[in-house]
């Protein structure tokens, strides 16, 4: 396995520490401290979870607070609480009503403002609005809706009743909408008339209206009137929802729920296959993504809050929604595109409410750094504290561009890993209190304990790459697949003996600190060294005029695989030959002449999910047949496989 380039990222990457100031200012005031909580919470699990839970509201206590092991496990057995009293209720009766929850921005500017008070009582309201359509316990409530203020309502009452949740991506195709739908099942779907993407009307009622016919389960139909257009309306199965909540209750008594019971079911596309349906636990999603929120940000009662994800993606429910609203912060949510209809519009929002905490993706702020600082001085930006990451690896150069230019040094960057089936971030470092170190996912959090195995499933030594696992159970590690037991099995626990498989490279370096280099498929073998997308894109990014890239391998005859590269060019450079040496020259340079490219590609865009995570499987696809046999619209912008398509003509591959 060669590790050479990633092992000179790592070797490179110095620890940065933290302002004392800072760390006094914490809830916990010490790094001490917090290593002795952090310990702690991987030596003696139940005392650390049980003094957590204690922080939240029940109606009755746990007796058991782990039972069982991986992959059978329960968290605070026969604890009895609601996940949405904890969100919300709690705060209103410590006197906080009067506070601001949420605020709503559209794509054209248009605000809406939310206390906790007047969230809890729209929350009451369409709670009631579901169990007046026949919705109880256990039953399914699919949500198909762009970032609005309805779809944080929908969802947090159906924590209220004891519903089981679904949130599709408001941009998929009706064969992908039709898919998750088959399998979930849900009694009722809310969804829109419509939502608007870079100044595009997107119609879902439409959608929903061909795909709900195929769906038995399906029995009404709650529509959210957002841009007030004409759509068909079924008599007795679909119904408005500002009819339905005008004449709704504003008080809901809460269904009582048992700690482990589900809460809500993502689906992940994968490469192949069908999505897999995980299913996380309510109370104990709620338990763990607020302790680590409320850590992993250093959450206070004053702060303005932005998670930049889709409501499709489960990291919006867990930083936008339960992290935020369990902490008892001020939660923005954003419908449109973070670089519309201006490229500034990160930093407008950012100014404008005075955001000091901040969650996104690598690829946004790559965004960012490839227009350059003249957009920047332009805004007052001196609110920003934290900023937190998750979805793909972060490059060390665009994490010191982040640090020096955007955060003028006085903010804490937290770059975090975690999968849809870990929800939260497992792998993080406590802001403030845990020294930075540019690339690395921070180290094992609080109450995760992880491991680095060969392909035997012995662990590998400091330094070397392997196979990354999770050793023992925490709260939201997800508890099964939606009617698919057996796969949930073979999916996570069949390849190393009681353990969670995460199929995703990683090392852990001298300091501790872990490095997740790409998933196991986006590994590459060139003629038997092994190289990472992190080692290569790396590389790439250090390259003047590159504003992002991705890299992937492709078959070859002689050498097995041999690496691609896609680059999108910062704002003012040029495609040419003197710029594709130059990356050529730098790869080689930073790793050896094993790693030169068979192709440099230059693209004006690359295929991006709208939470910004680069799908280079799409690419791999592309370069491998020369177009996507899938489905593509759970991108931000579909029309950009079309594009690269066209580059790369007829397909890449040394047949």
């Amino acid at each position: 396995m060669d590790i050479n380039g990633i092992f000179q990222v790592v070797s490179n990457s110095k620890l940065i520490f933290p302002n004392e100031e800072k760390v006094r200012s914490t809830s916990i005031g010490s790094t001490e401290a917090f290593q002795k909580l952090l310990r702690q919470s991987q030596e003696d699990p139940a005392t650390f979870w049980d003094n957590a839970a204690r922080d939240l509201e029940w109606y009755e206590p746990w007796t058991e607070t782990i039972s069982g092991q991986l992959p059978d496990f329960r968290f605070f057995v026969n604890g009895i609480s609601n996940p949405s009293i904890n969100l919300l209720d709690r705060h209103v009766e410590n006197g906080a009503g009067n506070r601001t929850a949420l605020i709503w921005e559209g794509e054209n500017g248009d605000s809406k403002f939310y206390t906790y008070n007047m969230l809890l009582a729209e929350v009451n309201r369409f709670a009631n609005v579901l169990r007046s359509l026949g919705v109880k316990k256990g039953d399914g409530v699919a949500v198909f809706l762009p970032n609005l203020a309805e779809a944080f309502i929908a969802i947090l009452a159906c924590f209220r009743i004891g519903a089981i949740y679904n949130a599709v991506f408001s941009g998929y195709s009706e064969k992908s909408l039709a898919d998750r739908l088959i399998s979930f099942e849900p009694k009722v779907v809310v969804t829109a008339d419509a939502t608007e993407r870079r100044g595009k009307v997107i119609q879902l009622k439409e959608k929903v209206d061909h795909v709900v016919p195929t769906i038995p389960s399906v029995e009404a139909v709650v529509v959210v009137d957002r841009l007030g257009l004409e759509v068909e309306m079924k008599e007795g199965r679909d119904y408005w929802w500002h009819e339905l909540t005008k004449k709704a209750s504003i008080v809901c008594e809460p269904e009582r729920m048992e700690a482990n019971e589900s809460g809500l079911v993502f689906y992940t596309s994968g490469t192949t296959g069908k999505p897999k349906g995980v299913v996380h636990s309510g109370m104990a999603f709620v338990i763990q993504n607020y302790i680590y929120a409320k850590y992993h940000l250093d959450h206070h009662d004053d702060d303005v809050f932005w998670c930049t994800a889709d409501i499709g993606w489960l990291t919006m429910h867990i930083w936008g929604i339960t992290g935020a609203l369990a902490n008892g912060v001020t939660t923005v949510v954003y419908e449109g595109a973070v670089d519309y209809p201006e490229k500034d519009r990160f930093y407008q929002i950012i100014e404008k409410y005075r955001v000091n905490k901040l969650f996104t993706a690598p690829t946004a702020l790559r965004m960012l750094k490839s227009m350059g600082e003249k957009p920047l001085a332009q805004f007052d930006l001196s609110c920003l504290d934290v900023i937190s990451l998750v979805g793909e690896p972060f490059d060390t150069e665009t994490w010191h561009w982040t640090y020096d230019v955007l955060g003028k040094k006085k903010i804490y960057i937290n770059n975090t890993w975690g999968q849809t089936e870990t929800a939260g971030s497992p792998i993080a470092g406590a802001a403030w209190l845990t020294p930075m170190k540019p690339g690395s996912s921070g180290t094992a959090f609080l109450g995760a304990v992880f491991d680095v195995v060969d392909e035997e499933g012995n662990p590998v030594q400091p330094g070397q790459l392997g196979n990354l696992v999770i050793n023992k159970p925490f709260p939201m590690l997800c508890r099964t697949l939606w009617k698919e037991p057996e796969r949930y099995y073979a999916s996570y626990f069949s390849q190393v003996d009681g353990s969670y498989y995460a199929s995703d490279l990683a090392l852990i370096d001298e300091d501790g600190y872990i490095w997740v280099v790409g998933r196991s498929d986006d590994a590459f073998n060139v003629a038997g060294h092994r190289l990472s997308t992190l080692e290569m894109e790396s590389a790439v990014l250090e390259c003047k005029g590159v504003a992002e890239c991705a890299v992937i391998g492709v078959p070859d005859e002689i050498k097995g695989e041999v690496p691609v590269v896609f680059v999108r060019l910062a704002d003012g450079f040029e495609g040419g030959e003197e710029i594709i040496q130059r990356i050529n020259d730098n790869i080689v340079q930073q790793i050896g002449k094993i790693a030169s490219p068979k192709e440099v590609i230059i693209t004006n865009t690359l295929p991006k999910t709208v939470s910004g995570k680069i799908m280079r499987r799409l690419l791999k696809e592309i370069v491998a047949t020369g177009k996507v046999a899938g489905d593509i619209t759970g991108l931000e912008d579909p029309s950009t496989v079309e594009d690269i398509q066209n580059i790369v003509g007829d397909g890449l591959v040394t047949k």
